[in-house]
């Protein structure tokens, strides 16, 4: 099955030129050709078509991941939100005072990784160490890669505290690298850093379509 994604503005990613109302066309789990989109409709007319609102770029990257599913505590909404209130829950006296368990963590990293896709995020860097935990992320679809350096506080936006989007990208968008991108309901690229991974309409990882606001 062959789906062309397309958006008002393309951005392949590093190294590559913005392509106004651009495409991606995937096929499998792979992206068959980057470009145009009235000229990759043209050239496959039987593809099922995805319009997008706004920019498609490569998937994100989030480093400190391990923070934020292992030592950040998801409530669980909305049994857990009237006791807990909705918001993270961090720092070692607050979690002790959850007794957490393995379960438990695995559930929190499942609403974790939610919000992840949420956000565009395709990758995470960081060491887990709870079964889990790792279980969760990986049956999550995110590719998981080794601890990286980062200033300042791990955030689920990967657009925090960058001066450029690209920055937060993983990878780029061209022929025959796996379909992992997202689609985000602004402008232009400086509106990213700006307006946050919020903005995430659409996440495909894999070819899959694992994040659609509705």
């Amino acid at each position: 099955m062959l789906t062309l994604h397309s958006a008002e503005l393309l951005l392949p990613g590093p190294g590559f030129a913005p392509v106004p109302g651009g495409a991606v066309l995937v096929e499998g789990d792979r992206i068959a050709r980057v470009g145009p989109y009235e000229d990759l409709a043209a050239s496959h007319p039987h593809a099922r078509t995805r319009r997008w609102p706004g920019v498609l770029t490569p998937g994100l990257l989030v480093r400190g991941a391990d923070e934020l599913l292992e030592r950040t505590y998801y409530p669980d909404d909305p049994y857990e939100v009237t006791e807990l209130g909705a918001d993270p829950i961090t720092g070692a006296d607050a979690l002790d005072a959850l007794r957490m368990t393995e379960s438990r963590w695995g559930n929190s990293a499942r609403r974790g990784t939610q919000r992840l896709l949420a956000r565009g995020v395709v990758a995470v860097c960081g060491r887990f160490t709870i079964p889990a935990v790792r279980t969760a992320v990986s049956r999550s679809g995110l590719t998981i890669l080794p601890p990286a350096t980062y200033e300042g506080p791990p955030s689920l936006d990967p657009f925090a505290g960058r001066d450029a989007a690209e920055e937060a990208f993983h990878g780029v968008l061209e022929a025959g690298v796996p379909a992992r991108f997202a689609v985000f309901a602004v402008a232009d690229e400086a509106e990213l850093p700006a307006r946050g991974a919020t903005t995430c309409v659409a996440t495909v990882i894999g070819g899959r379509l694992l994040h659609r606001r509705r």
